[in-house]
């Protein structure tokens, strides 16, 4: 059963909704398309940039993109097996991606390689969305750091402590670090 979320505890909760839809950037459209071409899980590439409809996420997501195909999982399978058309499919964007050009185009150019074909998330897709469209560094981010600020201050762990030389700091990243930063042992 999902869990029920209180709207303060989603950190984009507050974005407003525009009235307007989602920019298409036509060149990182036509950027993805080129570095696709020979990609051989990118099945849906040659349809795909006349088959997406961009749309605004609920300002209650969770997520900043997400990519869904109308035509169901089976079809899906179907069409990629026979490398065809996938039909209609539609890329949501949240809309506090507003707030930072960069970590849009990064976001539309992963959720576009999904509905090119690359449905898995894998170190290809990764390379791929960060070659047309790196994303942008934490520090660099204020929409990042509001994200991880949330997670951080949802969590359990507030501190973490060395059980070697029994050092203790502010958890300040999502990940838990690997060494300690006085003695340098591993945690």
């Amino acid at each position: 059963m999902d869990e029920v979320r209180k709207p303060e505890s989603v950190p984009l909760a507050h974005t407003p909704i525009p009235s307007h839809q989602p920019h298409l950037p036509v060149d990182l459209v036509q950027s993805a398309l080129q570095i696709l071409s020979g990609v051989t899980d990118a099945v849906f590439r040659p349809w795909i940039s006349d088959r997406i409809t961009l749309i605004w996420l609920e300002n209650e997501s969770m997520r900043l993109g997400m990519t869904r195909f109308e035509e169901g999982p089976n079809e899906l399978a179907r069409r990629r097996r026979l490398r065809i058309d996938p039909g209609e499919v539609t890329i949501g964007l949240h809309p506090a991606l507003l707030e930072d050009e960069r970590l849009y185009n990064h976001t539309f150019v992963h959720e576009f390689l999904h509905a090119a074909g690359l449905t898995a998330h894998s170190a290809q897709h990764d390379e791929l969305t960060q070659s047309v469209a790196p994303s942008p560094s934490m520090k660099d981010s204020s929409l990042l750091q509001r994200i991880r600020d949330s997670v951080l201050g949802e969590a359990q762990i507030h501190q973490w402590e060395c059980k070697s030389c029994g050092y203790e700091w502010k958890r300040t990243t999502v990940r838990r670090p690997t060494r300690c930063y006085k003695c340098a042992r591993p945690l």
